[in-house]
């Protein structure tokens, strides 16, 4: 598992190729159920090497990709892989942890994590940190492959513990799956 939740040293970076391509179609299927638009602010948690924000900074070409992830070797090849996107100003990569996201309130008009959630130190914990970054009314998506050991069932709940409304499983042939949710517009 360490060679996945914080990847470091030559396993990091071999964990980094493997979730290139273990978790791409998931990535790209998941941005399209968030329907990620041109002009979209996006935060990605746990990017990992970097192959979603790739496609996102591709989605949303006149809006801004920031995604954090824990892992210093995972934000070294997500650069890598997406340098023209940060040399634009486009993409912003950080250092960070989801409990304690550098960024401001409000900021983003979607949110995602591709098979990352269970790495989290605490899971509602990141995603209250995600909401309080989150625009009133933008969606967050949560997808999961196979690989994950990510309990489906739990994630409406947890969703709900940290203040999202509307929680919804989908699922892609039965292997793949995600949840969406949103953050609620002040009453």
């Amino acid at each position: 598992m360490s060679m996945f939740a914080r990847p470091r040293g030559v396993l990091g970076r071999l964990g980094g190729r493997i979730m290139a391509r273990t978790n791409a179609a998931c990535g790209v299927w998941v941005c399209g159920l968030l329907r990620v638009a041109a002009h979209d602010e996006v935060l990605e948690v746990g990017f990992g090497p970097g192959a979603t924000i790739a496609h996102l900074s591709a989605l949303a070409h006149s809006g801004r990709v920031v995604g954090i992830d824990a892992s210093s070797e995972m934000v070294e090849q997500a650069r890598k892989r997406n340098i023209a996107a940060i040399s634009s100003g486009r993409v912003d990569l950080r250092l960070a942890s989801v409990d304690q996201l550098p960024l401001g309130d409000n900021s983003f008009d979607k949110a995602l994590a591709i098979n990352s959630m269970q790495a989290w130190p605490d899971a509602v914990a990141g995603l209250r940190e995600i909401r309080r970054v989150l625009k009133p009314g933008a969606s967050i998506a949560l997808g999961f492959t196979p690989y994950s050991g990510q309990a489906k069932e739990e994630l409406p709940g947890l969703l709900l513990a940290a203040g999202f409304t509307r929680p919804s499983l989908l699922e892609e042939k039965g292997r793949n799956f995600c949840v969406l949710a949103a953050k609620p517009d002040p009453a």
